[in-house]
């Protein structure tokens, strides 16, 4: 199985966001400190992380990505480190920072708090998605009565100390080789593998920080962010992945909590295998409705029969295992980054025509298009570098999830999933190879239960109905769990909310401003 394939990630979309509106640029923020904490209850010997003050100045320095530089660079932005334990079991011990991203309510006097938002991943910025969404919200209801503030989770982009288990060029190699020889002899060499990147990452990153990573303790950070804010109160916007940490932050600090958005949530109670399956029946229904948008058009790079579309894509893609393609610059499209540019345009319909344009042209033997999709999938820039992302999406579920260790139970695992999501099986019998957290050098701290949550105020979890990463039914789900209310989106995409739905963005903006949740059984539709 992809390792991958289990990103949530609403990165795709969000990334799309302006940055600033034209005529409306905000005023050149000055630097300075803050000391608003501790508000709330603080957990016995924190004290001196609850009552921080914050040094806030430019974000520059923050900047780990291309992008990142660019969308920094807004004036209206400021950025702080905040800082935490390593351990909250020893918290006297070592501490690490969290870069944190600031835009200022535009109506202070009517301020209600901070708005934290998690794009999810694991392994994606907040910082980053916060400044992209910063002047699309500005200056709307949301903008006025909240600063919206992103966090880079720990061990994650700007945070310090960061994960790292691969090189640049040791990620571009990895890409190269598709893992697709299931033999017994393919199985081993695809298991060494994974040893020796979990080996990389133990040397590179150092057991201390992989054993903290998970999601428990990001959501103990969150809390000594709120306090270090100023806020009694939190409020949250989760969106994929970042719906387990809403829902670990409930499960923890219930009365701290004022509004939280949970968009496209994964299952509180399902393991990991089972969401892996439903995720592939998800990206097969996306790519079932690619195929029918894509063979109304004149012409369709998988011809004009939907039923026939999983035989063209497998036609089309499955040479790349033993024959990779140029795609220019030097490097190849390999089977791999074939199927995961493919997954990344089908979380969304915008970028469902380049997809078909970058299948037409693998037709001709040549792959710049599905690479580009798998660059952005990865995180890779245009000089050949990578941010953290993958390397802290596997370092925080090998510690989250429970393990598969058993070479059957991957088996089996693989067989479904191939029958789950056919236009991606590559036409080999299923692997038993094991992921790299089986040989993981840490143990798992998450609790794959669904959570138990106290006095709770009322939460909304937003689910789509064609979401192709996290199906609609653990949105379901996650309500339920949580006491809290559903808002049912019908469409084909991962995530909806603040990415233009106005029906979408109006009741959850409604929500977070008045504490007004929909209707039950509210239901919005695409435009």
């Amino acid at each position: 199985m992809n390792r991958l394939l289990t990103v949530l990630s609403a990165l795709a979309v969000l990334g799309a966001a302006a940055c600033s509106l034209p005529g409306q640029e905000p005023p050149q923020l000055q630097p300075h400190t803050d000391q608003k904490g501790p508000v709330g209850p603080v957990p016995p010997g924190l004290e001196r992380y609850y009552g921080q003050a914050l040094a806030w100045g430019p974000c520059a320095p923050y900047a780990r990505t291309e992008s990142d530089r660019a969308s920094y660079a807004n004036p209206g932005l400021e950025c702080a480190r905040l800082e935490v334990p390593l351990d909250y079991a020893a918290p006297q011990g070592q501490v690490i920072t969290l870069g944190v991203l600031r835009s200022p309510a535009t109506d202070q006097p009517q301020k209600i708090g901070s708005l934290l938002l998690n794009p999810g991943g694991p392994g994606a910025s907040g910082m980053s998605t916060a400044a992209s969404l910063a002047g699309s919200v500005r200056n709307s209801a949301l903008g006025e009565r909240f600063d919206l503030i992103g966090f880079d989770p720990r061990g994650i982009g700007a945070s310090e100390p960061a994960v790292r288990c691969l090189t640049d060029q040791e990620r571009d190699a990895q890409r190269l080789d598709s893992d697709a020889d299931t033999s017994p002899s393919g199985v081993a060499e695809t298991e060494q593998e994974e040893r020796d990147y979990a080996a990389k990452c133990a040397e590179r990153t150092g057991t201390e920080l992989l054993a903290n990573v998970g999601t428990r303790e990001v959501a103990r950070d969150m809390d000594v962010l709120r306090s270090a804010l100023g806020d009694e109160k939190l409020n949250y916007v989760g969106y994929s992945y970042g719906t387990r940490i809403g829902a670990e932050y409930a499960e923890q600090f219930p009365g701290n909590v004022r509004a939280m958005v949970l968009d496209g949530a994964i299952d509180p109670g399902q393991s990991a295998i089972d969401q892996l399956v439903a995720q592939g029946a998800g990206f097969q229904r996306a790519f079932d409705d690619f195929a029918v948008w894509c063979a109304a058009r004149q012409q369709c790079s998988l011809g004009h029969d939907p039923k026939a579309a999983v035989a063209q894509f497998q036609q089309i893609t499955r040479p790349l295992v033993e024959d990779p393609v140029r795609a220019g610059n030097g490097r190849e499209l390999s089977y791999a980054d074939a199927t995961m540019g493919a997954i990344q345009a089908l979380y969304a319909p915008s970028l469902w025509e380049q997809l078909d344009s970058g299948l037409a042209e693998l037709r001709q033997g040549t792959g710049q298009t599905l690479l580009a999709l798998a660059d952005s999938y990865f995180s890779r820039d245009q000089t050949g570098r990578y941010a953290n992302t993958n390397d802290a999406f596997d370092a925080v579920h090998c510690v989250d999830d429970q393990r598969v260790v058993d070479p059957e139970q991957r088996r089996e695992a693989d067989r479904r999933y191939r029958e789950a999501a056919p236009f991606l099986d590559d036409g080999n019998p299923p692997s038993a190879a094991r992921d790299m957290c089986a040989f993981w050098p840490v143990p798992v701290t998450g609790d794959p239960t669904e959570p138990e949550v106290g006095a709770l105020p009322p939460t909304l979890v937003i689910s789509t109905t064609g979401d192709p990463a996290t199906p609609y039914d653990a949105g379901v789900k996650l309500a339920e769990a949580l006491h809290g209310e559903l808002l049912t989106y019908e469409g084909t995409q991962h995530t909806v909310f603040l990415q233009g739905i106005s029906c979408v963005d109006d009741a959850a903006t409604k929500y977070l401003v008045d504490l007004t949740v929909p209707a039950n059984g509210a239901r919005c539709e695409s435009k």
